[in-house]
């Protein structure tokens, strides 16, 4: 039988006849090992990378003659590689990793066509550094968040055809019986990207619709990357780290249900709110601000969800490098959402709108939710492919502080001062003119676009001592294997990884 043949029987639903066999979980780990370790090496790597471009591009918000001469790195091309960098080289990769590994564990049975997804993640990330090339070099788009060359897109859809059937394949030879609702999360973003991503290649670059078509299509896009491959994970992976590490079950399984269908219901047509005062119809605009405020529901209900899971252990929580993450970016969830809704009402949009506020509004949920999610679960996933202790506590905690101050300061920076700068540009003189200039906005808005880059030197270290951390971890000396179980006591800063 040719190997493609062979393939294709192996994932026969009628071929392999009768109830999977359950693996232990060390022999999952073991068999996850190399593609994640793969994805992970990749994502931080990028990670540091995408770092070094976002200072540059932060320092020539406030001070335009910083390495002014070098043409690679103007603002427009050190943006746009910082973007990409951290959601096609950072988030990808640690979607890949966190994502897979869960569903490898949930599913409990042996893993099967593992190398499909090493061909993924060396092809995925060959793609990611040639689009990046291609951004430094001026061969950029003009569209925000694939701002990439076009012709980089058939790489990564290759790569990502080869992960999502591989995602199906798992879930398809899963142990029988209850589907976990990190699986409702996990299996939904695996469909709803590559819908995302065909939808907007096809509408703007190889089919172009026609006028304002373009623009509803491309915040279409970048919002629900955010929202249904970026969240999804985020909440699949808090719903499973946040039980396991505690050693409890999930508060409500029916506020799970309810909080992920209306996730999937509204999220769809939240983005288009960022519309407000286009050339685009009103029903559209309005019907974009109505799903916007309902996602109220999901924000609300999977709150009340995670606090009620972990209420009572506070200090355990504390203790733990992995719940400190977690729960960092379980809050800022709440937080980024319900600021989100309030920002789709006309009379904040009006406001916010064109300002350094929607910046910071994005950085609230790419980093201080997702991005500290997947922290805490690499911080719980590496001790149990490795076999081997986090060897410092220190990075840890100096990974952990410099993250968490850094993007704080970064949000109460961009938020502020962009509240400032919208309602100095919606100011008016008695006889309808604008009260204040361009320059004289611009002016008022340095001090704090300039917080903003310390805050991006805090995060750049918190960056680099994780990198340090996670490759000397690669190198560190093996240990016996760990034992599944609850991991509260285990899992804490002064015994980091010594937990399952």
């Amino acid at each position: 039988m040719s190997p493609l043949l062979s393939f294709f029987s192996s994932i026969d639903p009628k071929a392999r006849p009768g109830i999977p066999v359950k693996v232990q979980l060390s022999e999952i780990d073991e068999s996850m090992r190399t593609p994640s370790i793969l994805f992970l090496s990749a994502a931080v790597c990028w990670l540091v990378i995408g770092s070094f471009f976002a200072l540059v591009a932060s320092i020539k918000l406030h001070s335009p003659d910083f390495l002014a001469n070098v043409e690679w790195l103007t603002f427009g091309r050190a943006r746009s590689a910082h973007l990409n960098a951290m959601a096609f080289g950072w988030a990808n990769n640690a979607i890949f990793a966190v994502s897979l590994w869960i569903m490898a564990r949930l599913c409990k049975t042996a893993v099967r066509h593992g190398g499909l997804l090493i061909i993924a993640g060396i092809f995925w990330n060959i793609g990611v550094t040639i689009g990046v090339i291609g951004i430094l070099t001026g061969g950029l788009t003009s569209v925000e968040w694939l701002e990439m060359p076009p012709q980089v897109a058939p790489i990564l859809a290759f790569s990502y055809i080869l992960i999502g059937v591989w995602g199906v394949i798992a879930f398809r030879f899963r142990q029988l019986g209850h589907v976990y609702v990190s699986q409702w999360y996990i299996l939904a973003a695996l469909f709803w990207f590559p819908w995302l991503y065909i939808i907007a290649q096809t509408m703007i670059f190889i089919e172009p619709a026609r006028g304002t078509v373009q623009a509803i299509t491309n915040w279409w896009f970048a919002h629900n990357v955010l929202g249904l491959w970026f969240t999804p994970v985020g909440l699949g992976a808090i719903y499973y780290f946040l039980p396991k590490v505690l050693g409890r079950p999930i508060y409500s399984y029916y506020l799970s249900v309810l909080g992920f269908w209306s996730l999937a219901l509204f999220y769809n047509w939240a983005g288009v709110h960022h519309l407000i005062g286009g050339p685009i119809p009103v029903w559209l605009i309005s019907a974009g601000i109505v799903a916007s405020v309902m996602m109220v529901i999901p924000v609300i209900v999977t709150a009340i969800n995670h606090h009620f899971t972990a209420v009572g252990n506070a200090r355990a929580t504390w203790a733990s490098p992995t719940l400190r993450f977690i729960v960092f970016g379980a809050m800022s969830y709440t937080l980024a959402s319900l600021f989100g809704s309030g920002m789709a009402l006309r009379d904040v949009n009006v406001v916010t709108h064109f300002t350094q506020f929607t910046v910071g509004h994005a950085h609230h949920g790419v980093y201080a939710f997702f991005t500290m999610v997947m922290y805490g679960s690499i911080y719980f996933m590496m001790p149990r492919m490795l076999n081997r202790e986090w060897p410092s506590a220190a990075l840890i905690k100096t990974h952990f502080w410099c993250c968490a101050i850094g993007i704080g300061i970064m949000l109460v920076g961009l938020h502020v001062g962009g509240w400032i700068q919208g309602m100095m540009m919606n100011e008016l003189t008695p006889d309808g003119n604008p009260k204040y200039t361009f320059l004289e906005v611009v002016h008022a808005l340095v001090p704090w676009l300039f917080s903003r880059s310390v805050s991006g030197v805090l995060l750049t270290i918190g960056h680099i001592a994780f990198f340090v951390h996670f490759f000397w971890m690669l190198a560190g000396p093996k240990i016996s294997r760990y034992r599944e179980g609850p991991t509260l006591l285990l899992d804490s800063i002064r015994g980091e990884g010594k937990a399952g």
